[in-house]
């Protein structure tokens, strides 16, 4: 006996059609204002620093100052962007930044 295979056609719902393009990636919308406000507010967490006048040794190891925006911002990050790709913007926004900042005069003095 030959089988013979049947096809089967699926309706696609219409929601998961809107949403994915014909590539299958998930359109993103999100207007320009809000991407230059997260932009400008996340350089600003990189800025912000908490320096020492006098390096504080820790195991033998001088440290003058702790990226306090850094952290404030890696939590921020995780919290409100829902997308992997989104975050990985953001958080190397966030380190280049910070590094930066290391070197120049900018954050608070202890």
């Amino acid at each position: 006996m030959a089988q013979q295979k049947q096809k089967t056609t699926r309706k696609k719902s219409t929601a998961r059609v809107a949403t994915i393009s014909r590539r299958h990636y998930e359109k993103v919308f999100e207007s320009d204002g809000t991407y230059l406000l997260k932009l400008v507010a996340f350089v600003l967490l990189g800025t912000l620093w908490l320096k020492f006048q006098q390096p504080v040794l820790w195991l033998g190891m001088p440290f003058s100052g702790l990226p306090v925006g850094l952290l404030i911002g890696l939590l921020l990050v995780k919290k409100f962007e829902k997308y992997q790709e989104d975050r990985k913007i953001w958080y190397a926004i966030l380190i280049v930044v910070t590094i930066i900042c290391y070197f120049v005069p900018a954050g608070i003095v202890i």
